[in-house]
């Protein structure tokens, strides 16, 4: 038997022409700008997101490490959660929440019309019917921590609406020394 040899290899075809410098130019461009792109632009995320990440620590730092009421709404889920409607007027909102593992409560006042008064008394299923002249509710302890001092022109009515747990139970006082404008004091605590 005679041994197959091996096939001899086809004649080099022609080469292409060399590369024109212009279209080699181009073509590093381009992979110089997709590297660029694939590096450049995640590493920018990165560092935006580090800078927002770090500034909304700063915020929270800064939020929770206030001492005293701060000027503005308490957020949706506080109102729902400790039962603190403000009503639509208001005006001269503060708040202040303090959490402990014992009790946590969120004061609040603002400023509201006749109206508005109505409607948040009726919110959190009382009526001015239910306040007492006189009546400071609020605790000692309570107006210290916010610097409330109910000593001012009144009247000042006041009123402890107790809940069955877990609804919180809300201390309110009202000062109707302008019954046109009265302004509301509410702590309201819960036990966790």
């Amino acid at each position: 038997m005679t041994a197959s040899l091996p096939r001899q290899a086809a004649p080099p075809e022609e080469r292409s022409p060399a590369e024109d410098p212009r279209h080699k130019a181009k073509r590093r461009a381009l992979t110089l700008l997709i590297i660029v792109l694939l590096i450049g632009v995640p590493a920018g995320y990165l560092v935006i997101s580090a800078n927002q990440s770090r500034n909304s620590g700063k915020d929270k730092e800064q939020k929770y490490s206030a001492t005293g009421l701060a000027a503005g709404w308490p957020s949706k889920v506080q109102r729902r959660l400790y039962q603190v409607p403000v009503p639509h007027p208001a005006d001269q909102i503060a708040y202040y929440e303090t959490n402990n593992w014992k009790t946590s409560r969120l004061y609040v006042q603002f400023r509201t019309n006749s109206a508005g008064l109505d409607s948040f008394l009726e919110s959190i299923e009382v009526s001015r019917d239910d306040l007492k002249k006189g009546d400071i509710s609020i605790g000692a302890r309570d107006r210290k921590i916010t610097g409330w001092t109910f000593t001012g022109p009144g009247p000042w009515w006041g009123l402890t609406h107790k809940q069955k747990n877990p609804a919180p139970t809300e201390d309110v006082i009202v000062n109707l020394a302008d019954p046109n404008f009265p302004v509301v004091y509410v702590v309201s605590r819960t036990v966790p």
